[in-house]
């Protein structure tokens, strides 16, 4: 008897249903998120409890110090926006401070990394003017799992292993909470942050002892954060504290209460790029989002319908445009509220044509930044020769993907999709534990961004009080045919947008489906420099999944690439969802992690 099952082999279903779907980084946060849909809860009251919920069981990954890009579209607003909640630089945040500090860069770790916090002020923003549940309704489940416990993960026990000696040094309000019974939790083991879930029970409580409907109560929350008993903490613990980070010596932080206060998030309006049927809409240039725009404006150029994605000529044009968008990315990208950055050049066919000249047979070994007369800034190249290790002693940087593709931990991602057919894509990050110490009061640490800043002047990313870091934070998502169609995104600092775009790739031109496009072997390069401390590059590297086929290594190699070759899944964490008329679609990453999706 015939196989009835025409379709190929993935590692687990592509969910299908016609009620929502919801895909992100974590089972348990997938569930909580599915929960709130059947309860009656849109894409946005889901994507808000989802992401609170990622907060307590990825604590290696993500917080509440940290910051989120979120793009929605809602059905009764009929457009794409997007929710800038990259917190920016604290007023004092000078390159004369940092520069009478001692330091030539932004350390990776400790209190001066720290931009002002964004992720509690922009989900405040979701849940009041998108969602329609109660704050308890979103809230209760992360204060549940923080409060009762959780089954701890093995890449969250290996970070804090990885950072054991500086806790117990260093970093000793870390250390209480992290080293329960004086010891690295055993992966699988159930664990509790019962301070966090005071912080949030405390909130809670003053929200709804304000009195008033959901949008009052909503306001007494972001009031309770921002100008009440959580920024007076912060304010407290990075005026009074001397922290060590990855310069070698303790410094006090610049953070204060009266920055948290002045602060909100903002809604946007999406760059978008047409690519064939597709609208592509990412976040603005104070983000990395865009070199997957440039990505596609040079790969507009050539012919990958048929070509086959684990060839050579698929990975080799990737690649070498990825190299010549990023190389943009170094010179151009920064707040543009501070710097004009000419991002319709960059995408502007005349543009493109140009620089698809520079890209032959062969591999660059050459960073190449674009020309635009009167725009941008000098890169200072700092070469990494040999491996680029993670500092671990110091849990330097972000805990992202290794010189070899091994996932040490990186962010967190998630995508929606409701009946109604509203959608979210959101990439929460910032705030992991190895980030600064755990601000006892609250049971959470800050984040580490401003590290993307740079302490030269006169560049669109240098450093400046109120300004916004050039994020690698980097959600997804695209139209078809003018139609809402696809949400994405993936954890991975740098590697985000070439994660992203050759999952984009593989749907588009070799006809995927959304888990065959995650599933199928994938790469990086290295070749440009990275975004997190200590802002080093290797020319000319790039890192394959070991599942590429061993011709197309060869082929590569040849072509002048210096291939390494990770383990066979190792390469991104991706989820996607979509949606065609009725029907909801979602896909979530199986490379050893516990990415999940859900739906009906």
């Amino acid at each position: 008897m015939g196989h009835i099952n025409p379709d190929p082999f993935t590692t687990r279903p592509e969910i299908e249903g016609v009620f929502g779907v919801v895909t992100s980084t974590h089972w348990i946060a997938t569930a909580v998120g599915m929960g709130i849909l059947e309860k009656g809860g849109n894409a946005f009251d889901a994507g808000v409890a989802t992401a609170f919920t990622l907060q307590v069981v990825e604590p290696h990954l993500n917080g509440p110090g940290g910051d989120v890009p979120i793009i929605v579209h809602d059905v009764k607003r009929g457009r794409t926006e997007v929710i800038c909640g990259q917190g920016p630089a604290p007023a004092g945040a000078t390159i004369a401070h940092y520069k009478s500090e001692g330091l030539e860069m932004v350390p990776g770790t400790g209190l001066l990394a720290a931009c002002i916090p964004g992720t509690f002020e922009s989900w405040m923003l979701l849940l009041r003017d998108y969602g329609t549940m109660r704050l308890r309704d979103v809230l209760e489940p992360a204060i549940a799992y923080a409060r009762d416990g959780y089954p701890f993960l093995e890449r969250a026990a290996a970070t804090v292993k990885t950072v054991e000696q500086l806790f117990r040094k260093y970093w000793t309000t870390s250390a209480a909470l992290y080293l329960p019974n004086n010891e690295v939790p055993k992966p699988g083991s159930i664990f509790t942050n019962s301070k966090l879930a005071e912080t949030y029970t405390r909130i809670l409580k003053e929200a709804e002892s304000a009195g008033g409907d959901r949008e009052e109560q909503i306001e007494a929350a972001r009031k309770a954060w921002s100008k009440g008993f959580v920024a007076e903490a912060i304010d407290q613990f990075c005026r009074t504290q001397e922290v060590m980070d990855v310069s070698g010596s303790p410094h006090r932080g610049v953070l204060s209460a009266d920055d948290m206060a002045r602060w909100q998030p903002t809604i946007e309006a999406p760059l978008t790029y047409d690519y064939g049927r597709y609208t592509v809409c990412k976040t603005d240039v104070w983000s990395q989002g865009p070199v997957m725009l440039q990505q596609l404006a040079l790969l507009k150029g050539f012919q990958l319908d048929g070509l086959d994605p684990t060839g050579p000529e698929f990975i080799h044009t990737q690649i070498e445009c990825a190299k010549l968008a990023y190389a943009d990315r170094e010179k151009f990208y920064g707040d543009p509220k501070f710097t004009e950055i000419p991002i319709a050049t960059l995408l502007s066919d005349a543009y493109n044509d140009e620089r698809r000249k520079l890209i032959s047979d062969k591999a660059s070994l050459e960073f190449i930044p674009g020309s635009v007369k009167g725009f941008g800034g000098e890169v200072k190249l700092r070469r990494q020769e040999g491996s680029r290790e993670a500092v671990g002693a110091m849990g330097a940087g972000e805990p992202t993907v290794g010189r070899m593709g091994e996932v040490n931990g990186d962010t967190v991602h998630f995508d929606i999709i409701d009946q109604a057919g509203n959608m979210i894509s959101a990439t929460p990050s910032g705030g992991w534990l190895q980030s600064s110490p755990v601000i006892p009061e609250l049971g959470f640490c800050l984040g580490s961004r401003a590290q993307m800043f740079w302490l030269e002047e006169n560049h669109p990313a240098s450093l400046a009080p109120g300004k916004r870091p050039r994020t690698t934070l980097s959600p997804t998502m695209a139209l078809r045919d003018g139609e809402p169609y696809l949400s994405w995104g993936s954890p991975g600092g740098d590697q985000q947008d070439q994660w992203i775009t050759q999952f984009f790739l593989r749907h588009v031109h070799a006809k995927m489906n959304l888990q065959e496009a995650i599933d199928a072997p994938a790469w990086h390069s290295e070749h440009f420099p990275i975004s997190f401390w200590p802002r080093t590059s290797r020319p000319g590297v790039m890192v394959v999944e070991n599942r590429v086929p061993k011709a197309t290594i060869e082929n590569l190699r040849e072509r002048g690439h210096l291939v390494e070759v990770g383990p066979d899944w190792s390469e991104g964490r991706l989820t996607a969802a979509s949606k065609v008329g009725r029907r909801r679609r979602a896909a979530a990453n199986p490379r050893g992690m516990q990415g999940y999706a859900a739906g009906r």
